[in-house]
């Protein structure tokens, strides 16, 4: 892959990511300063290769499975190193401030979901706590009810799932059809691998936002 289409790319997933809708030669053109006849040619080469899609004739393209992991990957590797970001830092506030253990997680949790907008979760005492599922269903994807239905049945699988997670292990970002426990759902998790003991905390967005703020931990 070129340096260009690599940037074509990025420019494809973060553009998606704001309007969900899938995105056109001509707006691309405009921001590389090049003609929409090549922005044409290097959108059918990163089809060819399978990190973008179209979803019907004459549409603009979105992003696959396979787009998004590279992308998440870069994003990874570029961070490395990177002192703490200003979210990092007001989560990390939430959780040295909160007081009893239980209050911490619940805080930690609150302040994933104003900064992602999206839905977090975390295991408290061997229940679930679960904030944000207005943002997570007020996005464009869960109009149809079929999509809402594939949520929530990702729900109710989620706190067996998150019992057998690692704790205190890396997270990962489960994208789309990686997803362990909900493969059609449509949506990403970063979450802690599963593995034999309970380690709350994950945080679920559309599969078009996949790079979120890491969840909380328990306290």
């Amino acid at each position: 892959m070129t340096e260009r289409q690599k940037q074509i790319l990025s420019a494809i997933i973060e553009q998606y990511a704001e309007v969900a809708a899938p995105v056109g030669s001509s707006l691309l053109a405009k921001v590389f300063g090049v003609s929409s006849a090549t922005i044409r040619a290097e959108m059918a080469e990163l089809e060819r290769m399978g990190y973008i899609a179209q979803p019907h004739t004459s549409a603009g393209r979105i992003p696959t499975d396979r787009g998004y992991r590279l992308y998440v990957n870069s994003l990874a590797q570029a961070a490395e190193g990177i002192p703490e970001r200003r979210a990092e830092r007001a989560l990390s506030a939430r959780v040295q401030h909160g007081g009893l253990p239980e209050r911490t997680i619940r805080n930690a949790v609150d302040t994933l979901v104003e900064l992602t907008h999206n839905l977090g979760l975390a295991t408290i005492g061997g229940q679930l706590y679960i904030s944000g599922l207005s943002n997570l269903f007020g996005q464009p994807e869960f109009t149809t009810g079929n999509q809402v239905q594939q949520v929530a049945r990702l729900l109710d699988n989620l706190e067996p799932w998150l019992r057998e997670a690692a704790p205190n292990e890396p997270l990962s970002v489960f994208i789309g059809s990686e997803n362990p426990i909900g493969r059609s759902a449509g949506v990403s998790l970063r979450a802690p691998a599963p593995a034999a003991r309970p380690r709350p905390g994950c945080a679920a967005a559309p599969r078009r936002t996949p790079a979120a703020p890491p969840p909380a931990t328990r306290g």
